[in-house]
């Protein structure tokens, strides 16, 4: 239903897709299971009553990874071949799992129906209860996603905005004109709101048809990434696309038509427009809040949406302070060079307020296009690299005390460097005073697993890697024997625990009483040994005990675990090859599928660069001619728009880069649970870039300013 099972011929390869499980009167053994009773394809097994050949070696399991510490090694046969063999009888130990795969609204009825069924032992399993490794993945993976469609809208907002201010200044003569010959304000809003409405009722159509063809492209590629069909597309999609098209258009659109209507008469003689009226800051407030309400429900996280629309929400505020304080720096440094140099500088002082907002809106967009280049490229590697190609791949538990030396030696001198950690299972009875039991939580599943069976225990007197603290303070060297205890900040969410609580244990049949002096976050990705309780020695060093450790095992030396196991016939080789491939295999389908989207991030992006200078260049088409008229060669002006568009761009792209680096940094720690590197060279490449952008996209409208006659524009006095 979901994935491909994977067998070999051969021990140790790596297996091919299947469609089916083993045929009647044959089975598969895992490389486990066939290493340790010495059967290769060719051999027969025996299974109860019966002896069946082994026709391949099982190498992957798709929905094996939701609990990979099954101890028991596997081995596959068909479902005929069970009444022969006996297996299933009075007494025997039977557990029996249903896959389910269905359209969301139906798998989503299922659960609440077979919820309220559920029995003593039986439970559902999905992606939010998975191992911790498997649930990391899978949710990182929908961030990662989220982020890109957020941006995507964002970027749409300050396009349409730019877009709707530049055809109120366009058409401001038009209304002045209408308005002498007895148009009223409300027909004049009519007339341009029915324009509007056409383009958003076309621009949505557009949109879906071209969201319908993107999808097709997604099936004939990305499916082949992720090894399943795809459905076709249903006609939700269809709707939420046409409510954002609107959502974006009246946030942003409407605020600069209204103006429209305040034109005065007077406009046909005087050409001049008085500052927005406070209905208007209103009605962008309002745009504001159904943008932030729009980016919250296309993230699919309302962390990582309310996070990014305060995140750009802010910097908005920001950029504009600080594009304010960079043009009139610029205004004071003008005369430092040419008349290219003064006069492109001058341009930003005299039109200082369309160039704070042509600064801040070019940030923005620059900002939104660094966070899904740059810093997505960052965040992904950073997400390899939590499970590299050498993360542990074995774990090996039960090695009782008198076997941690000859087992270290025996890892040492076949290369391999781990460390075996003491492990003692106690059972939680107490949070403070309350005696705690499954019915404490009665709607949380995972919580009532945790109270339903041991805990795995152990002690340190030095943090583990991968462990950082979140609240509290580590052991101190004079902690040793002291009843302290550091806990996993997941498990003490789930449970209720909290910093200082006291928490008793049952371990071999003795009550031990600790503290809590610390919480403390995981790196589950790196499949180390972790553990959810972990105390300073001296506190259950007495209990039995026995010891754990993980480490990478090679291709080539996959011989050392049946070595291991032979020597060492009590302990448990657990292998986890197939928990990395999946984590591995989604890390690779989230890059492509954010590559996809990005496509269409940068076509948002290339929309509100254009927007921003285009708007700028209106304004200077009078200035222009006048200077033409007055004997500027075009050459000096030509020079001194080219030094205008470099210094917005740089400045932009300078103020972006800190934007990104910031709101990367709060998004990797708060959202995905990654530290991200600092890149020291962003804002230095961001204002080249910038530059660039604007320079290129402003050539265009250079050529054609410098190109149109001056008299036409004086007699037209624009």
């Amino acid at each position: 239903m979901r994935g491909k099972l994977s067998a070999a011929l051969q021990a140790n390869e790596t297996g091919q897709p299947v469609n089916a499980g083993p045929q009647p009167g044959s089975v598969w053994l895992d490389e486990r299971l066939s290493g340790a009773l010495q059967i290769v394809p060719g051999g027969r097994v025996g299974i109860g009553e019966i002896t069946l050949p082994v026709s391949a070696i099982l190498t992957l399991e798709p929905d094996r990874g939701i609990n990979f510490f099954a101890l028991a090694p596997r081995l596959m046969m068909h479902l005929d071949d069970i009444p022969g063999s006996g297996l299933v009888q009075a007494g025997s130990r039977v557990t029996y799992r249903l896959l389910l795969a269905g359209e969301a609204d139906e798998i989503k009825g299922f659960r609440n129906w077979v919820n309220g069924r559920l029995e003593r032992g039986e439970r559902l399993e999905d992606p939010s209860n998975a191992r911790p490794e498997i649930r990391n993945a899978l949710d990182r993976a929908q961030h990662f996603l989220g982020l890109a469609t957020l941006l995507t809208v964002i970027l749409s907002a300050v396009a349409a905005a730019l877009a709707a201010r530049r055809y109120m200044q366009r058409h401001l003569d038009a209304c002045a004109v209408m308005r002498c010959f007895g148009l009223t304000q409300g027909g004049l809003v009519r007339l341009h709101a029915a324009q509007f409405i056409c383009l958003g009722i076309l621009s949505a159509m557009l949109g879906c048809l071209v969201g319908f063809a993107a999808h097709f492209v997604l099936i004939s590629w990305l499916a082949k990434l992720l090894a399943l069909q795809l459905p076709m597309p249903g006609w939700l999609p269809l709707g939420q696309g046409a409510i954002v098209a609107f959502v974006l258009l009246f946030g942003f659109a409407f605020p600069p038509l209204l103006q429209l209507r305040k034109v005065p008469t007077l406009r046909v003689l005087r050409r001049e427009l008085g500052a927005p009226q406070a209905s208007l800051l209103g009605g962008y407030f309002i745009g504001m809040l159904m943008l932030g309400g729009l980016v919250i429900s296309v993230a699919g996280d309302w962390r990582l949406g309310g996070m990014a629309a305060a995140g750009f929400s802010l910097a908005a505020l920001v950029f504009w302070a600080l594009a304010r304080l960079a043009v009139s720096t610029a205004a004071r440094i003008r005369q430092l060079g040419g008349f290219g140099w003064r006069q492109g500088l001058a341009n930003l002082g005299r039109h200082s307020a369309a160039s704070t907002l042509q600064i801040a809106a070019l940030a923005i967009g620059l900002m939104a296009i660094l966070l899904m280049t740059v810093t997505r490229a960052e965040l992904v590697s950073a997400w390899q690299k939590a499970a590299p190609a050498d993360a542990p791949n074995r774990f090996i538990i039960n090695i009782q005390p008198e076997q941690r030396q000859p087992m270290a030696m025996a890892l040492a001198e076949a290369g391999i460097t781990a460390e075996l950690s003491p492990m003692i299972r106690g059972r939680l009875l107490r949070i403070g005073e309350r005696t705690v039991s499954t019915a404490d939580y009665p709607d949380d599943e995972r919580a009532q697993r945790l109270i339903d069976r041991e805990f795995n225990l152990s002690w340190r007197s030095a943090m583990p890697p991968g462990n950082r603290l979140s609240e509290g303070a580590w052991f101190k060297p004079d902690d040793a024997g002291h009843g302290l205890a550091s806990v996993e900040e997941g498990l003490a969410k789930t449970l209720g625990i909290k910093l200082g609580d006291a928490l008793t244990f049952t371990i071999s049949g003795k009550e031990t009483q600790v503290q809590v002096s610390s919480l403390r976050k995981l790196d589950w990705d790196s499949m180390r040994v972790n553990f959810f309780v972990l105390m300073p020695p001296g506190v259950i060093d007495d209990a039995p005990a026995s010891y754990i450790t993980s480490f990478h095992l090679p291709a080539d030396k996959a011989e050392l675990g049946r070595d291991l196991v032979a020597r060492f016939p009590n302990v448990t080789l657990i292998d986890v090859d197939m928990v990395l491939k999946q984590i591995q295999a989604v890390m690779e389908q989230v890059s492509s599928a954010v590559l996809f989207i990005f496509v269409f991030t940068l076509l948002a992006g290339g929309v509100v660069l254009y927007s921003a200078l285009m708007t700028a260049f209106d304004e200077r088409r009078y200035e222009l001619s006048v200077m033409r008229a007055l004997g500027a060669q075009r050459r000096q002006l030509r020079q001194s728009l080219l030094t205008e568009l470099l210094v917005v761009g740089a400045i932009a792209g300078l103020i972006a880069a800190f934007g990104a680096s910031a709101l990367g940094q709060l998004l990797a720690r708060q959202i995905f649970q990654m530290e991200l590197p600092l890149n020291l060279w962003l804002p230095l490449q961001a204002a080249i870039v910038g530059a660039g952008l604007a320079v290129s996209v402003g050539w265009l409208a250079i050529r054609q300013l410098l190109r149109a006659q001056p008299l036409l524009a004086l007699r037209a006095g624009a």
